[in-house]
């Protein structure tokens, strides 16, 4: 049987121990094709190979129901050769948008646990059930730590001294960016896994004892696992009925419906990072390869930022985010983000990250601060009146001489 498996790249590899203490393969034995390591590594040292294996057959259990499935597998190829379908990211029901093993939303009950689908290997006498419903969802989560700055969607005249939010972050994103700012909390399968109220329990603690004016969940992408989130919001609400509750997200599977759900659920802050204009800019930073697959979460992350301006202005407050280095980004480009976030409201506030060497782009310059000075002059001379740049120097707001951290 032929089958796609990761080899390790020797020449490639340099013993960083990601694949030890933060991205681990669950299936030493036999590699099942997860590919979760493959996109992980740092350096790249994981590669596709096409090899003959030999065909074994395990007997396990759904719902019930007696099957014999082939191994090497994991649990989500089973599911979907029985014809379990799997939704949408972001859908209400189960999906698998990360692929890494970070964000649980593809996760089933496995012998009596939540566990998931992506990747964990089929196993002879395995019991699976398919509904979750009465079992709280779970999702790798990182911090809570005190905030300066914030995010994307933070009000900038909040900032200055103190810290101005409580975060956490969590894993699993469907994006692959090469330059990931935030890799060892995007590529995460390995930490031990939360409940949301357990999440938005630490995360207010935080909050209280840093007495800061707002909660955020960034990540990895926090959308992708819906479940989880709404009812992390839920609960963040309970605790914090006067403060701002903020999400950071890049916006590729948000929907109007879904919006609606976070803003109910007492999400009062958004934050959404299109990261370009461009489709090719956007492919580059992004790493998405299917150009059609890129084209349709640029777009929906455009789209909807007005949805959320035009639906729930005042209620909500919204920051727009792009992702600014040379190596990918013109300073044309920047005037075409600039007109395009002026034709939705020239008042709508934009943050520009100055993205430095990381992950696997680490022959990156980091932008000057004479750079990102610029890129903000470019972006205030297309009509927009709150501007934030990132700089390795801090934060410099709407008032162009002014640093906010």
């Amino acid at each position: 049987m032929l089958r796609r498996v990761i080899k390790v790249d020797k020449e490639s590899c340099r013993e960083c121990g990601f694949c030890i203490s933060v991205n681990r393969c669950m299936n030493q034995d036999q590699c099942v094709g997860c590919f979760s390591c493959y996109w992980a590594c740092p350096y790249n040292a994981r590669k596709m190979r096409i090899i003959d294996v030999e065909e074994k057959y395990v007997k396990i259990r759904v719902e019930g129901v007696t099957y014999s499935v082939i191994y090497p597998s994991t649990v989500k190829e089973v599911l979907e050769r029985l014809g379990v379908v799997f939704g949408k990211p972001g859908s209400r029901n189960l999906s698998s948008p990360c692929n890494i093993g970070g964000c649980w939303a593809c996760s089933v009950i496995i012998n009596g646990r939540l566990e998931r689908t992506c990747i964990t290997a089929v196993k002879e006498g395995m019991e699976i059930e398919i509904c979750t419903e009465k079992t709280e969802p779970l999702r790798i989560v990182h911090g809570p730590q005190p905030h300066r700055v914030g995010g994307k969607g933070t009000p900038w005249w909040e900032v200055g001294v103190g810290y101005i939010e409580a975060a956490i972050w969590v894993a699993g994103c469907n994006l692959r960016c090469p330059q990931c700012q935030n890799y060892h909390v995007t590529y995460d399968n390995s930490s031990e896994p939360m409940t949301p109220r357990e999440a938005a329990r630490i995360v207010t603690l935080c909050s209280r004892k840093y007495d800061t004016r707002g909660v955020a969940v960034s990540g990895g992408e926090p959308t992708l696992n819906r479940r989880w989130l709404i009812e992390f919001f839920k609960e963040a609400r309970r605790l914090n009925p006067d403060k701002r509750l903020h999400l950071d997200s890049n916006g590729t599977i948000l929907t109007e419906d879904y919006v609606d759900e976070l803003v109910e659920a007492g999400c009062n802050n958004i934050g959404v990072e299109p990261k370009a204009s461009r489709l090719e800019t956007y492919m580059k930073i992004t790493g998405i390869i299917d150009r059609e697959l890129a084209r349709s979460y640029l777009e929906n992350s455009w789209n909807i930022i007005k949805y959320i301006l035009d639906n729930y202005h005042g209620e909500v407050y919204l920051g727009v985010g792009f992702a600014y280095n040379r190596e990918w980004m013109t300073l044309e480009e920047i005037e075409e983000i600039g007109d395009r976030v002026a034709s939705i409201d020239r008042d709508l506030q934009v943050t520009v990250l100055d993205y430095f060497p990381s992950f696997r782009r680490r022959d990156l310059k980091r932008p000057t601060v004479e750079e990102m000075l610029n890129v903000k002059k470019k972006l205030e001379d297309r009509g927009l009146r709150s501007v934030i740049v990132q700089t390795s120097i801090g934060h410099f707001g709407p008032d162009r001489g002014s640093r906010i951290h």
